[in-house]
């Protein structure tokens, strides 16, 4: 177990820096006079000022996402640096697993489902692994907490990430980055935009991320050095805005990724049983595999969008029309170790049996289609509704490969989703001080969905095609109102429900059943209040909530038949409260911290669910079957605290100024599973970041050349675990430290 001193003296050091020491992008967030800027977000699918919507709400902008992700990592960099969000993922880079609350799903199958929805310059990105897709020349990023039924439809109860790139505009500007660090990481990327005629403008955007494999193998016989962990991942982005009126505005977007590395690293029996404590066969450079040399993992998808507004004086109407597409393979080591207890040889420790599997996704499309019309500040009465229609087909495949590699199981999914929608809202001004918000939203939902495998890896055979064809509609709604106290703070309190059509499992490698979760509901309740005080240079929004969730969705992942089931608990109950702040202290100082309490908690006293069979402590109590009950556990990969800080500033020097910047993330102890057990839990992880340089101009051309570091205190945590053959876990990315040099152009 880490010693629980170790986040409270860097608590302490991070308080006490924050007070007296200073960050990069300062200048970013503050006017000349050293106020903060306001902050826009089109959270409610209008632009508004964030301090006036009664949502809770979080946004980080360009400079604070490029520091974040300075060492090349993918999305999971952002978590816990928001109140209330925590980011995981099985699969490395591509398939990450949002949580909002506590909210979220810990399913690892291409097709599941997850309450959590990302929004990427308005399109819904509907499959994980679309969800991957990295982030550059990136505007800001909206993280909307609570339910967002109305607006943004089904499969939002737990709230919306919403992702604005940066637009093109006739202004001229461009830049390129570059950095290099440990592991051999690089990162490059570069845009350049501007005005292509006198209605035309256009923006050309790259990244390309690259690590080494570094880490070792040593299982005897297999032994090689710098085997796994390393990645190569491009990706792209066009886009032209047309404007050949006024009044009309068309943007087009095509973008496009391709990954090729390695996938998660599952490392067997790093966990002392009856503890959980790292066992003496973990170190972090080593893992001991028979099928690293075979490890593998590919991403490749591509998209467009078409988004037309027309401002018609009293109304704007507006067509956004998306596709996306996606193929996916990989392949890995699943029980982390070496040989067999039946084979002549194991490790490191007891090995019951070998697990090599692979999952691939060689057929996805999405269509998406929104139809909207809004009004334009007619007076007390405001509104926009609109129409939502969505169409995705996949296919996916899953292996098994025996002790030599050769495949020996082959299983497929096939699963075609039609949703429509119609959803409208009103703001109305009963007094210049008090306006209310209503939306109101009717989802329907049906999928087709096929399964059958083919070839069993324990010889009982194939099954028969296995079907299934849910379907349901459910209305969701929320009433929200805003009071102004003063002219700087805002009180505000909001009711709403959410609604998460049904989900289905039908992975039948393991196992002869396709599984149903019917639809689920929540209702929630916050009320908070927003601020600005000391004269615009502090910034304070506070929230408390409550929610309900009805028939919730869970997936009981594993145990000791690795076989993946989908289970509703009757209820679940969630509360807490959460804060974001910042302070201006100079126009070059300036200094954030965020944090929040979620209390998460199992109510169906019947419910219970296999649990591990890897020599595991499980603590729930057991009912006749063997089976863990789980009422009362809190949700899994769900931290009752999150807290978060960083220090910005800058000092003129020469005919530049230096800047230093840091920024820490904390989350307490999450259990891997539904049920609790001393070995699937990590207590707490703790990650800093620092970045520091020197920034200076020349004619029309910005530079900046800065040192960074990434989990500088080189924190050591399991993130999650693997539970039905041995004590498998895998754990977040070592310290990385390295230089990077920027230069704008304008």
């Amino acid at each position: 177990m880490k010693s629980l001193t170790t986040p409270i003296m860097l608590g302490c050091q991070v308080l006490l820096l924050s007070l007296g020491s200073p960050a990069f992008g300062a200048d970013d967030d503050t006017d000349q006079d050293g106020k903060l800027e306001r902050i826009m977000v089109t959270a409610q699918k209008r632009v508004q000022n964030a301090q006036e919507v009664p949502i809770s709400i979080t946004s980080l902008n360009a400079e604070q996402l490029s520091t974040f992700g300075a060492a090349g990592q993918d999305i999971r960099a952002l978590s816990s640096r928001i109140p209330s969000l925590q980011i995981e993922s099985s699969f490395g880079r591509t398939f990450p697993r949002f949580y909002i609350r506590g909210m979220g799903n810990t399913d690892f199958d291409l097709n599941s489902s997850q309450p959590v929805s990302m929004v990427v310059d308005d399109v819904v990105q509907e499959n994980p692994i679309l969800k991957g897709f990295p982030i550059f020349d990136t505007d800001r990023i909206e993280v909307l907490r609570g339910p967002q039924g109305s607006l943004f439809g089904r499969n939002t109860t737990a709230g919306v990430i919403k992702f604005e790139s940066r637009k093109p505009t006739q202004a001229f500007d461009a830049y390129v980055k570059g950095s290099y660090g440990s592991y051999g990481t690089t990162n490059l990327e570069g845009a350049v935009g501007g005005g292509l005629t006198d209605t035309l403008s256009g923006r050309i955007s790259l990244l390309d991320q690259r690590r080494d494999d570094w880490i070792d193998n040593k299982a005897p016989g297999y032994e090689q050095n710098n085997q796994l962990g390393g990645y190569r991942d491009s990706a792209g982005r066009v886009q032209l805005l047309w404007q050949p009126q006024t009044a009309l505005n068309v943007l087009f977007n095509a973008h496009f990724r391709d990954l090729d590395g390695t996938p998660r690293v599952f490392r067997a029996n790093i966990i002392e049983a009856g503890t959980d404590n790292f066992s003496p066969y973990y170190d972090r450079d080593t893992v001991y595999q028979d099928a690293a040399s075979r490890a593998k993992q590919t991403v490749k998808t591509h998209g467009g969008s078409i988004k037309i507004d027309y401002d018609l004086g009293l109304y704007t109407l507006t067509s956004i029309t998306g596709y996306e597409s996606a193929e996916a393979f990989s392949r890995g080591d699943v029980d982390g170790g070496y040989g067999a207890s039946y084979l002549a040889e194991m490790g490191p420790g007891y090995i019951p049996y070998t697990s090599e599997s692979a999952d691939g996704l060689p057929d996805h499309d999405q269509w998406t289609q929104e139809l909207r019309i809004a009004s334009n500040e007619l007076g007390r009465l405001d509104y926009q509704a609109g129409l939502f229609y969505f169409d995705e087909s996949l296919s996916i495949d899953s292996f098994n490969y025996d002790e030599s590699g050769v495949q020996n199981g082959y299983a497929y999914q096939k699963q075609d989703t039609k949703a429509w929608a119609i959803f409208g809202s009103v703001d109305y001004d009963l007094t210049p001080d008090f306006k209310l918000t209503g939306g109101l939203r009717y989802s329907h939902e049906k999928k087709d969905f096929v399964a059958q495998r083919l070839v069993s890896p324990s010889n009982d055979g194939a099954t028969p095609k296995l079907y299934a064809n849910p379907s349901d509609g459910e209305i969701s709604w929320d009433l929200s109102g805003v009071y102004n106290l003063s002219s700087d703070t805002n009180l505000y309190g909001r009711l709403a429900k959410g609604f998460r059509a049904p989900s289905i499992q039908g992975r039948l490698l393991f196992g002869d059943e396709v599984t149903q979760a019917k639809s689920e509901t929540l209702y929630s309740g916050e009320v908070g209040i927003k601020s600005d005080i000391l004269d615009n240079r502090g910034r304070v929004n506070i929230d408390t909530y409550y929610y309900q969730v009805h028939d919730q969705q869970l997936t009981a992942v594993g145990g000791g038949a690795n076989y993946n089931r989908l289970i509703n608990a009757d209820k679940t109950i969630g509360y807490g409260l959460e804060l974001d702040s910042q302070f201006a202290i100079t126009n070059r100082f300036l200094v954030t911290a965020g944090v929040s309490y979620n209390h998460t908690e199992l109510d169906d006293p019947s419910l219970a669910i296999a649990a591990c069979s890897s020599g595991c402590t499980v603590t729930d109590p057991l009912n006749a079957d063997g089976n863990a009950l789980i009422d009362g556990n809190p949700l899994p990969q769900a931290p009752e605290w999150i807290a978060n800080a960083t220090a910005s500033y800058s000092y003129p020097f020469a005919s530049g100024e230096l800047f230093v910047f840091t920024d820490w993330a904390y989350r307490s102890k999450v259990y891997f599973f539904l049920y609790e057990s001393e070995e699937y839990q990590d207590q707490y992880l703790l990650e800093g970041g620092l970045r520091a340089g020197y920034r200076w101009s020349s004619g029309s051309t910005d530079y900046e050349l800065a040192a960074y570091g990434r989990n500088i205190n080189n924190d050591n945590s399991r993130t999650g675990g693997i539970d039905f053959n041995n004590l498998t876990g895998f754990v977040n990315d070592p310290r990385v430290v390295g230089i990077e040099f920027k230069a704008n152009f304008f």
